[in-house]
Protein backbone atom coordinates (compact mmCIF):
# COMPACT_ATOMS: atom_id res chain seq x y z
CA UNK A 1 0.00 0.00 0.00
CA UNK A 2 1.00 3.61 -0.46
CA UNK A 3 2.23 5.50 2.63
CA UNK A 4 -0.90 7.65 2.75
CA UNK A 5 -3.00 4.49 2.80
CA UNK A 6 -1.04 3.14 5.77
CA UNK A 7 -1.52 6.47 7.58
CA UNK A 8 -5.29 6.30 7.07
CA UNK A 9 -5.41 2.63 8.08
CA UNK A 10 -3.59 3.31 11.34
CA UNK A 11 -5.89 6.24 12.10
CA UNK A 12 -8.94 4.10 11.31
CA UNK A 13 -7.75 1.26 13.55
CA UNK A 14 -7.20 3.75 16.36
CA UNK A 15 -10.72 5.13 15.85
CA UNK A 16 -12.31 1.68 15.92
CA UNK A 17 -10.52 0.82 19.15
CA UNK A 18 -11.97 3.94 20.77
CA UNK A 19 -15.46 2.47 20.42
CA UNK A 20 -14.67 0.51 23.56
CA UNK A 21 -15.09 3.72 25.57
CA UNK A 22 -17.64 6.03 24.00
CA UNK A 23 -18.53 7.53 27.40
CA UNK A 24 -16.75 7.79 30.72
CA UNK A 25 -13.75 9.83 29.52
CA UNK A 26 -15.00 13.12 30.94
CA UNK A 27 -13.29 15.05 33.71
CA UNK A 28 -14.83 17.74 35.95
CA UNK A 29 -13.67 20.37 33.42
CA UNK A 30 -15.42 18.64 30.53
CA UNK A 31 -18.84 19.86 31.70
CA UNK A 32 -17.75 23.46 31.22
CA UNK A 33 -16.49 22.88 27.68
CA UNK A 34 -19.53 20.88 26.54
CA UNK A 35 -22.07 23.31 28.00
CA UNK A 36 -20.08 26.16 26.41
CA UNK A 37 -20.42 24.48 23.00
CA UNK A 38 -24.15 23.91 23.47
CA UNK A 39 -24.67 27.53 24.49
CA UNK A 40 -22.80 28.73 21.40
CA UNK A 41 -25.30 26.72 19.37
CA UNK A 42 -28.20 28.61 20.92
CA UNK A 43 -29.24 26.14 23.62
CA UNK A 44 -30.56 27.75 26.80
CA UNK A 45 -28.70 27.24 30.05
CA UNK A 46 -31.23 24.84 31.60
CA UNK A 47 -31.43 22.74 28.43
CA UNK A 48 -27.62 22.79 28.07
CA UNK A 49 -27.32 21.74 31.71
CA UNK A 50 -29.72 18.83 31.20
CA UNK A 51 -27.91 17.57 28.08
CA UNK A 52 -24.48 17.91 29.64
CA UNK A 53 -25.55 16.24 32.90
CA UNK A 54 -27.19 13.35 31.02
CA UNK A 55 -23.91 12.76 29.18
CA UNK A 56 -21.78 12.95 32.33
CA UNK A 57 -24.10 10.74 34.37
CA UNK A 58 -24.35 8.14 31.61
CA UNK A 59 -20.57 7.86 31.77
CA UNK A 60 -20.62 7.51 35.55
CA UNK A 61 -23.33 4.84 35.35
CA UNK A 62 -21.45 2.89 32.70
CA UNK A 63 -18.23 3.02 34.73
CA UNK A 64 -20.07 1.87 37.88
CA UNK A 65 -21.64 -1.06 36.04
CA UNK A 66 -18.31 -2.20 34.58
CA UNK A 67 -16.65 -1.95 37.99
CA UNK A 68 -19.42 -3.96 39.62
CA UNK A 69 -19.15 -6.75 37.05
CA UNK A 70 -15.56 -7.48 38.02
CA UNK A 71 -15.91 -6.85 41.75
CA UNK A 72 -14.88 -10.09 43.48
CA UNK A 73 -17.63 -9.72 46.11
CA UNK A 74 -20.47 -8.09 44.17
CA UNK A 75 -20.15 -9.33 40.57
CA UNK A 76 -23.43 -11.27 40.93
CA UNK A 77 -25.36 -8.28 42.31
CA UNK A 78 -27.83 -6.24 40.24
CA UNK A 79 -26.42 -3.46 38.07
CA UNK A 80 -26.01 -0.13 39.93
CA UNK A 81 -26.24 1.87 36.70
CA UNK A 82 -29.78 3.21 37.20
CA UNK A 83 -29.13 4.27 40.80
CA UNK A 84 -25.79 5.94 39.99
CA UNK A 85 -27.29 7.80 37.03
CA UNK A 86 -30.29 9.04 39.05
CA UNK A 87 -28.15 10.20 42.00
CA UNK A 88 -25.68 11.91 39.69
CA UNK A 89 -28.39 13.70 37.74
CA UNK A 90 -30.25 14.85 40.84
CA UNK A 91 -27.14 16.23 42.52
CA UNK A 92 -25.76 18.03 39.47
CA UNK A 93 -29.04 19.62 38.43
CA UNK A 94 -29.81 20.73 42.00
CA UNK A 95 -26.53 22.65 42.21
CA UNK A 96 -27.05 24.22 38.79
CA UNK A 97 -30.64 25.23 39.56
CA UNK A 98 -29.57 26.89 42.80
CA UNK A 99 -27.03 29.04 40.96
CA UNK A 100 -29.44 29.86 38.13
CA UNK A 101 -32.00 31.13 40.62
CA UNK A 102 -29.36 33.30 42.27
CA UNK A 103 -28.84 35.15 38.97
CA UNK A 104 -26.29 37.95 38.65
CA UNK A 105 -22.67 36.80 38.35
CA UNK A 106 -23.79 33.18 38.69
CA UNK A 107 -25.43 33.27 35.25
CA UNK A 108 -22.98 35.49 33.32
CA UNK A 109 -21.30 34.16 30.19
CA UNK A 110 -22.01 31.11 28.07
CA UNK A 111 -21.11 28.29 30.44
CA UNK A 112 -23.70 26.57 32.61
CA UNK A 113 -22.93 27.42 36.28
CA UNK A 114 -21.58 24.07 37.37
CA UNK A 115 -18.89 26.02 39.28
CA UNK A 116 -18.52 29.47 40.78
CA UNK A 117 -18.05 32.65 38.71
CA UNK A 118 -14.30 33.01 39.26
CA UNK A 119 -13.51 29.47 38.12
CA UNK A 120 -16.00 29.68 35.28
CA UNK A 121 -14.26 32.81 34.01
CA UNK A 122 -11.09 30.77 33.38
CA UNK A 123 -13.03 28.56 30.96
CA UNK A 124 -14.92 31.44 29.36
CA UNK A 125 -11.64 32.75 27.89
CA UNK A 126 -11.02 29.42 26.13
CA UNK A 127 -13.60 29.42 23.31
CA UNK A 128 -11.47 27.48 20.84
CA UNK A 129 -12.34 23.96 21.95
CA UNK A 130 -16.09 24.66 22.39
CA UNK A 131 -16.17 26.19 18.88
CA UNK A 132 -14.49 23.03 17.59
CA UNK A 133 -17.07 20.89 19.41
CA UNK A 134 -20.07 22.92 18.24
CA UNK A 135 -20.74 21.30 14.82
CA UNK A 136 -20.28 17.80 16.22
CA UNK A 137 -22.65 18.14 19.18
CA UNK A 138 -25.16 19.97 16.98
CA UNK A 139 -25.30 17.24 14.34
CA UNK A 140 -24.64 14.08 16.35
CA UNK A 141 -25.75 15.00 19.86
CA UNK A 142 -23.55 15.26 22.91
CA UNK A 143 -22.50 11.62 23.36
CA UNK A 144 -21.50 10.78 19.81
CA UNK A 145 -20.57 14.34 18.92
CA UNK A 146 -17.98 14.59 21.71
CA UNK A 147 -16.65 11.11 20.91
CA UNK A 148 -16.32 11.83 17.19
CA UNK A 149 -14.64 15.19 17.78
CA UNK A 150 -12.15 13.52 20.14
CA UNK A 151 -11.41 10.73 17.65
CA UNK A 152 -10.81 13.19 14.82
CA UNK A 153 -8.50 15.47 16.79
CA UNK A 154 -6.56 12.54 18.27
CA UNK A 155 -6.29 10.83 14.88
CA UNK A 156 -5.13 14.09 13.31
CA UNK A 157 -2.35 14.33 15.89
CA UNK A 158 -0.95 10.99 14.77
CA UNK A 159 -1.15 12.05 11.11
CA UNK A 160 0.73 15.25 11.95
CA UNK A 161 3.50 13.22 13.59
CA UNK A 162 3.86 11.26 10.34
CA UNK A 163 4.03 14.50 8.32
CA UNK A 164 6.62 16.00 10.65
CA UNK A 165 8.88 12.96 10.39
CA UNK A 166 8.53 12.70 6.61
CA UNK A 167 9.36 16.40 6.27
CA UNK A 168 12.69 15.81 8.00
CA UNK A 169 13.32 12.83 5.66
CA UNK A 170 12.65 9.98 8.08
CA UNK A 171 11.86 6.71 6.20
CA UNK A 172 8.19 5.82 5.85
CA UNK A 173 8.24 2.80 8.25
CA UNK A 174 9.73 4.93 11.02
CA UNK A 175 7.34 7.80 10.32
CA UNK A 176 4.49 5.32 10.71
CA UNK A 177 6.14 4.17 13.94
CA UNK A 178 5.91 7.73 15.22
CA UNK A 179 2.21 7.80 14.38
CA UNK A 180 1.68 4.56 16.31
CA UNK A 181 3.64 5.90 19.29
CA UNK A 182 1.33 8.92 19.39
CA UNK A 183 -1.69 6.63 19.60
CA UNK A 184 -0.39 4.12 22.16
CA UNK A 185 1.50 6.40 24.55
CA UNK A 186 -0.34 8.66 27.04
CA UNK A 187 -0.55 11.29 24.30
CA UNK A 188 -3.34 9.44 22.51
CA UNK A 189 -5.22 8.75 25.73
CA UNK A 190 -5.08 12.41 26.74
CA UNK A 191 -6.02 13.62 23.26
CA UNK A 192 -9.19 11.50 23.44
CA UNK A 193 -10.40 13.21 26.60
CA UNK A 194 -13.14 15.81 26.03
CA UNK A 195 -10.88 18.70 27.00
CA UNK A 196 -8.65 21.25 25.31
CA UNK A 197 -5.48 19.11 25.46
CA UNK A 198 -6.22 17.16 22.27
CA UNK A 199 -6.58 20.34 20.24
CA UNK A 200 -3.52 21.84 21.95
CA UNK A 201 -1.46 18.80 20.97
CA UNK A 202 -2.62 18.96 17.35
CA UNK A 203 -1.91 22.69 17.07
CA UNK A 204 1.50 22.36 18.73
CA UNK A 205 2.37 19.60 16.26
CA UNK A 206 1.20 21.88 13.45
CA UNK A 207 3.70 24.49 14.64
CA UNK A 208 6.45 21.83 14.81
CA UNK A 209 5.57 20.74 11.26
CA UNK A 210 5.76 24.38 10.19
CA UNK A 211 9.25 24.68 11.70
CA UNK A 212 10.34 21.53 9.86
CA UNK A 213 8.98 22.84 6.55
CA UNK A 214 10.60 26.25 7.03
CA UNK A 215 13.98 24.74 7.87
CA UNK A 216 14.00 22.20 5.05
CA UNK A 217 12.58 24.71 2.58
CA UNK A 218 15.24 27.31 3.22
CA UNK A 219 17.87 24.59 3.08
CA UNK A 220 16.55 23.69 -0.36
CA UNK A 221 17.06 27.26 -1.64
CA UNK A 222 20.81 26.80 -1.17
CA UNK A 223 20.96 23.42 -2.93
CA UNK A 224 23.54 23.24 -5.71
CA UNK A 225 22.38 20.00 -7.21
CA UNK A 226 21.87 20.07 -10.97
CA UNK A 227 23.42 22.34 -13.56
CA UNK A 228 20.40 23.52 -15.53
CA UNK A 229 19.55 27.13 -14.56
CA UNK A 230 15.85 26.51 -15.20
CA UNK A 231 15.82 23.45 -12.96
CA UNK A 232 17.70 25.30 -10.22
CA UNK A 233 15.29 28.22 -10.39
CA UNK A 234 12.26 25.93 -10.19
CA UNK A 235 13.78 24.06 -7.27
CA UNK A 236 14.59 27.32 -5.47
CA UNK A 237 11.08 28.67 -6.00
CA UNK A 238 9.52 25.45 -4.76
CA UNK A 239 11.72 25.46 -1.66
CA UNK A 240 10.86 29.09 -0.96
CA UNK A 241 7.14 28.30 -1.18
CA UNK A 242 7.67 25.43 1.25
CA UNK A 243 9.43 27.74 3.68
CA UNK A 244 6.65 30.32 3.46
CA UNK A 245 4.04 27.63 4.01
CA UNK A 246 5.92 26.42 7.08
CA UNK A 247 6.09 29.91 8.54
CA UNK A 248 2.38 30.33 7.86
CA UNK A 249 1.64 27.11 9.74
CA UNK A 250 3.60 28.31 12.76
CA UNK A 251 1.77 31.64 12.78
CA UNK A 252 -1.65 30.04 12.27
CA UNK A 253 -1.06 27.49 15.03
CA UNK A 254 -0.05 30.20 17.50
CA UNK A 255 -3.12 32.29 16.66
CA UNK A 256 -5.42 29.29 17.08
CA UNK A 257 -3.75 28.35 20.35
CA UNK A 258 -4.63 31.75 21.77
CA UNK A 259 -8.31 30.86 21.35
CA UNK A 260 -7.87 27.34 22.73
CA UNK A 261 -5.68 28.21 25.72
CA UNK A 262 -3.76 31.46 25.62
CA UNK A 263 -1.13 30.29 28.11
CA UNK A 264 -0.05 27.61 25.62
CA UNK A 265 0.30 30.25 22.89
CA UNK A 266 2.49 32.24 25.27
CA UNK A 267 4.61 29.24 26.26
CA UNK A 268 5.02 27.95 22.70
CA UNK A 269 5.84 31.37 21.31
CA UNK A 270 8.44 31.97 23.99
CA UNK A 271 9.99 28.51 23.60
CA UNK A 272 10.18 28.77 19.79
CA UNK A 273 11.80 32.19 20.08
CA UNK A 274 14.35 30.78 22.53
CA UNK A 275 14.99 27.82 20.19
CA UNK A 276 15.58 30.18 17.27
CA UNK A 277 18.08 32.13 19.38
CA UNK A 278 19.93 28.92 20.32
CA UNK A 279 20.14 27.78 16.68
CA UNK A 280 21.29 31.22 15.52
CA UNK A 281 23.97 31.41 18.22
CA UNK A 282 25.20 27.87 17.46
CA UNK A 283 25.46 28.66 13.75
CA UNK A 284 27.21 31.98 14.43
CA UNK A 285 29.85 30.26 16.54
CA UNK A 286 30.49 27.85 13.69
CA UNK A 287 30.88 30.64 11.15
CA UNK A 288 27.46 30.28 9.56
CA UNK A 289 24.60 32.68 9.09
CA UNK A 290 21.51 32.04 11.21
CA UNK A 291 19.38 31.66 8.09
CA UNK A 292 16.19 33.39 7.01
CA UNK A 293 13.98 30.53 8.25
CA UNK A 294 15.31 30.80 11.80
CA UNK A 295 14.95 34.58 11.77
CA UNK A 296 11.39 34.36 10.44
CA UNK A 297 10.33 31.79 13.03
CA UNK A 298 11.88 33.97 15.74
CA UNK A 299 9.96 37.02 14.50
CA UNK A 300 6.66 35.11 14.38
CA UNK A 301 7.23 33.63 17.84
CA UNK A 302 8.13 36.99 19.41
CA UNK A 303 5.07 38.57 17.79
CA UNK A 304 2.94 35.78 19.27
CA UNK A 305 4.33 36.40 22.76
CA UNK A 306 3.76 40.15 22.53
CA UNK A 307 0.33 39.73 20.97
CA UNK A 308 -0.76 37.20 23.60
CA UNK A 309 0.29 39.43 26.49
CA UNK A 310 -1.32 42.50 24.96
CA UNK A 311 -4.62 40.84 24.00
CA UNK A 312 -4.91 39.10 27.36
CA UNK A 313 -4.64 42.47 29.07
CA UNK A 314 -7.02 44.24 26.68
CA UNK A 315 -9.62 41.47 27.00
CA UNK A 316 -9.13 41.40 30.78
CA UNK A 317 -8.32 37.71 30.95
CA UNK A 318 -7.69 36.27 34.44
CA UNK A 319 -4.21 37.25 35.59
CA UNK A 320 -1.38 35.00 36.68
CA UNK A 321 -2.16 35.84 40.31
CA UNK A 322 -5.75 34.72 39.79
CA UNK A 323 -4.50 31.41 38.43
CA UNK A 324 -2.25 30.94 41.47
CA UNK A 325 -5.17 31.70 43.80
CA UNK A 326 -7.25 29.09 41.94
CA UNK A 327 -4.53 26.53 42.58
CA UNK A 328 -3.87 27.36 46.23
CA UNK A 329 -7.52 27.68 47.25
CA UNK A 330 -8.74 24.44 45.69
CA UNK A 331 -10.65 26.19 42.90
CA UNK A 332 -11.75 29.02 45.19
CA UNK A 333 -13.32 26.74 47.79
CA UNK A 334 -11.12 28.34 50.50
CA UNK A 335 -10.26 31.97 51.26
CA UNK A 336 -7.66 33.68 49.08
CA UNK A 337 -4.06 33.46 50.25
CA UNK A 338 -2.44 36.63 51.50
CA UNK A 339 0.96 35.85 49.97
CA UNK A 340 0.16 33.53 47.06
CA UNK A 341 3.47 33.77 45.20
CA UNK A 342 5.63 32.78 48.18
CA UNK A 343 3.37 29.84 48.87
CA UNK A 344 3.35 28.94 45.18
CA UNK A 345 7.16 28.81 45.05
CA UNK A 346 7.22 26.67 48.19
CA UNK A 347 4.71 24.26 46.64
CA UNK A 348 6.65 24.29 43.36
CA UNK A 349 9.87 23.06 44.95
CA UNK A 350 8.09 20.35 46.94
CA UNK A 351 6.11 19.27 43.90
CA UNK A 352 9.13 18.56 41.70
CA UNK A 353 10.88 16.59 44.44
CA UNK A 354 7.81 14.38 44.84
CA UNK A 355 7.25 14.19 41.08
CA UNK A 356 10.81 13.00 40.51
CA UNK A 357 10.51 10.42 43.28
CA UNK A 358 7.39 8.99 41.67
CA UNK A 359 9.00 8.95 38.24
CA UNK A 360 11.95 6.97 39.56
CA UNK A 361 9.55 4.29 40.81
CA UNK A 362 8.45 3.67 37.20
CA UNK A 363 10.96 5.53 35.00
CA UNK A 364 9.29 5.03 31.62
CA UNK A 365 8.68 8.75 31.11
CA UNK A 366 12.26 9.91 31.95
CA UNK A 367 13.68 7.10 29.79
CA UNK A 368 11.39 8.06 26.90
CA UNK A 369 12.40 11.70 27.22
CA UNK A 370 16.09 10.76 27.19
CA UNK A 371 15.64 8.55 24.13
CA UNK A 372 13.70 11.26 22.32
CA UNK A 373 16.29 13.91 23.12
CA UNK A 374 19.10 11.63 21.92
CA UNK A 375 17.23 10.98 18.69
CA UNK A 376 16.58 14.70 18.15
CA UNK A 377 20.37 15.15 17.88
CA UNK A 378 20.22 13.60 14.42
CA UNK A 379 18.50 16.78 13.11
CA UNK A 380 20.24 19.46 15.20
CA UNK A 381 18.31 22.57 14.13
CA UNK A 382 14.94 20.85 13.97
CA UNK A 383 15.74 18.99 17.18
CA UNK A 384 16.11 22.26 19.07
CA UNK A 385 12.64 23.36 17.95
CA UNK A 386 11.23 19.95 18.87
CA UNK A 387 12.75 20.25 22.35
CA UNK A 388 11.22 23.71 22.63
CA UNK A 389 7.73 22.48 21.75
CA UNK A 390 7.99 19.57 24.16
CA UNK A 391 9.29 21.93 26.83
CA UNK A 392 5.91 23.67 26.93
CA UNK A 393 4.62 20.59 28.73
CA UNK A 394 7.15 21.16 31.50
CA UNK A 395 6.14 24.83 31.71
CA UNK A 396 2.44 23.93 31.87
CA UNK A 397 3.09 21.50 34.71
CA UNK A 398 5.27 24.04 36.49
CA UNK A 399 2.49 26.60 36.24
CA UNK A 400 0.09 24.22 37.97
CA UNK A 401 2.05 22.00 40.41
CA UNK A 402 -0.89 19.86 41.51
CA UNK A 403 0.20 16.28 42.23
CA UNK A 404 -3.42 15.11 42.51
CA UNK A 405 -4.05 15.53 38.76
CA UNK A 406 -3.37 12.06 37.40
CA UNK A 407 -2.56 10.75 33.97
CA UNK A 408 0.21 13.29 33.32
CA UNK A 409 -2.42 15.46 31.64
CA UNK A 410 -0.69 18.78 32.27
CA UNK A 411 2.75 17.59 31.18
CA UNK A 412 1.45 15.61 28.19
CA UNK A 413 3.05 17.92 25.62
CA UNK A 414 6.46 16.71 26.79
CA UNK A 415 5.57 13.29 25.33
CA UNK A 416 5.95 14.82 21.86
CA UNK A 417 9.71 14.54 22.33
CA UNK A 418 9.81 10.71 22.42
CA UNK A 419 6.98 10.42 19.89
CA UNK A 420 9.05 12.28 17.29
CA UNK A 421 12.54 11.67 18.67
CA UNK A 422 12.46 7.87 19.03
CA UNK A 423 11.87 7.29 15.27
CA UNK A 424 14.84 9.59 14.65
CA UNK A 425 16.87 7.51 17.12
CA UNK A 426 15.96 4.33 15.21
CA UNK A 427 16.80 5.83 11.83
CA UNK A 428 20.29 4.22 11.54
CA UNK A 429 18.65 0.80 11.79
CA UNK A 430 16.54 1.54 8.72
CA UNK A 431 19.64 2.36 6.67
CA UNK A 432 21.81 -0.51 7.93
CA UNK A 433 22.52 -2.97 5.09
CA UNK A 434 21.42 -6.57 5.60
CA UNK A 435 24.19 -9.12 5.09
CA UNK A 436 23.05 -11.85 2.68
CA UNK A 437 25.32 -14.93 2.50
CA UNK A 438 26.74 -15.57 -0.97
CA UNK A 439 25.51 -18.62 -2.84
CA UNK A 440 27.63 -21.66 -2.10
CA UNK A 441 29.16 -20.23 1.07
CA UNK A 442 29.03 -22.36 4.26
CA UNK A 443 26.57 -19.85 5.80
CA UNK A 444 24.17 -20.42 2.91
CA UNK A 445 23.95 -24.18 3.52
CA UNK A 446 20.39 -25.17 4.39
CA UNK A 447 18.87 -21.98 2.99
CA UNK A 448 15.93 -22.85 0.78
CA UNK A 449 13.84 -20.88 -1.57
Amino acid sequence: MRPRTWVLVLAAVFAVLQLANVTGRDTPDSKNYVSYALALGGTGKRAAAAETVDWVCAGDASAAERAQRVDVLRFHAPSPAARVSADCRTGELRRVERRLRAGGAQTDGHIVPFVGPRLRRIFEVRPGYPVFLLPFVTVFGVTWGVWLASVLVAGAGGVLVFLVLRTVSVPVPLALTGQVLYYVLPVGTTAMRPMAEGLMLALTLTAVWGCALALTGRAGTHSREGTEPTARAARTARAARTARAGTGLVAGALVALFAVKHSQALFLGGCLAAAAAVVALWRHRHGRRPGRAVATIAAVACAAVAGTLLLARLLRYPSETESVQDLLTGHYTHPDRAHPWWEFLHLESDFWVEWLRRQLLAPLFPAALAAGAWGARRRPAFGVFLLAAAGTGILTQAGHPDITIGGDRLIVLAWLLPVVGVPLLLEPLAHRPVQVPAQGSPRAVGVTR
